[in-house]
């Protein structure tokens, strides 16, 4: 009787040490891979990019499109004016941000993949979509607030995020 309970137990560990042995993996989010940077320097003046989860900034926002087109970002993808993108001085790369037009309430969460503007008083510039999507292409800068939202983990143009703030 003692052999028999022995060799009940020794099969049920042997069945559980196997599911666990071959148990996959599972994530419920992609890794996220963000770059801070080093400090780098543009027309004489410094910037130090900087984890800044509590961003939250207005000011003047500006649009860049054709003639940065198929041009790599600083985060190595490739502009495409035609999708939602956003260029920001100092904030993680990539990285997602709300952006409200205060001058007609319009708001767009934005993919920062690029960094600018290098003008003094913007604190973004964006893709045409993103301008033409927040109502302002044709007048080239609007009023705006930007609100850091999470680090992104989508390919260029989604605007998928993690660790959401609202």
């Amino acid at each position: 009787m003692r052999a028999w309970r022995y060799a009940v137990l020794f099969v049920a560990a042997s069945t559980l040490a196997a599911c666990a042995s071959v148990a996959p993996q599972y994530t419920t989010q992609p890794m996220v891979s963000q770059k801070v940077g080093k400090p780098y320097e543009v027309n004489g003046r410094w910037y130090t990019p900087k984890v800044q989860p509590n961003y939250d900034e207005v000011g003047l926002a500006s649009w860049y499109g054709p003639a940065h087109q198929g041009k790599p970002t600083a985060d190595g993808e490739r502009f495409d004016l035609n999708k939602v993108s956003a260029a920001h001085k100092t904030l993680p790369l990539p990285c997602i941000v709300e952006v409200t037009n205060l001058d007609n309430g319009k708001r767009l969460r934005v993919r920062v993949n690029d960094r600018g503007p290098f003008v003094d008083g913007r604190i973004i510039d964006l893709s045409q979509a993103a301008a033409r999507d927040l109502g302002f292409e044709g007048k080239g800068l609007a009023h705006v607030r930007v609100r850091y939202v999470g680090a992104s983990y989508a390919e260029a143009g989604e605007t998928a995020i993690a660790d959401a703030r609202f």
